[in-house]
């Protein structure tokens, strides 16, 4: 995939996330099912992983390559990203649940704050893979707490399913 087409899947996958984001009303961030996140957790656990990875995409690659080395690898397609994320997710439940519970109950300022910094931090994202050569991209990895090492291409490109992932289970179970 391309540099354009995957800034075309991030947009496309946020905007959807967005457009149902502009379907509720009231204090519908602090909404979920019994024993699952709610809708302003989901937020901010979508807005700290693409802040996390729009703060490593401005880290010097020589620093990247010096302490996570560099790709062994051809590039996976996205199709074999999500499968092999899946998969992880399958088989880690636990280590998934462990890495995310500490994300607590935002209130308002909090959602809007945690929406703000996922939108600004996907469209900064997008402008860092644009400028990006595909070298960059196809060489320099960054750790992935389930699937480990993966190009800057791969974990930008996993980084589009994520936020879809997150946002098919608002829309099925978040009505």
């Amino acid at each position: 995939m391309d540099k354009t087409q995957i800034n075309k899947l991030l947009e496309e996958k946020h905007q959807k996330l967005y457009n149902w984001l502009d379907t509720k009303e009231g204090d519908f961030w602090a909404q979920g099912p019994e024993n699952k996140w709610t809708i302003g957790q989901h937020i901010a656990h979508l807005a700290d992983a693409n802040k996390r990875i729009q703060t490593a995409l401005s880290i010097p690659s020589f620093i990247l390559k010096a302490k996570f080395g560099k790709a062994n690898r051809p590039v996976r397609s996205i199709e074999e990203i999500i499968k092999r994320y899946n998969e992880k997710l399958a088989a880690n439940q636990e280590k998934a649940k462990e890495f995310n519970k500490n994300i607590a109950v935002p209130n308002k300022e909090e959602f809007e704050a945690s929406l703000k910094v996922l939108k600004e931090s996907t469209k900064r994202m997008m402008a860092k893979t644009l400028k990006f050569s595909d070298k960059k991209l196809d060489n320099v990895i960054l750790p992935h707490p389930l699937l480990g090492k993966m190009p800057l291409r791969e974990i930008i490109m996993w980084t589009a399913y994520h936020t879809e992932h997150h946002t098919k289970d608002l829309i099925e179970n978040y009505s």
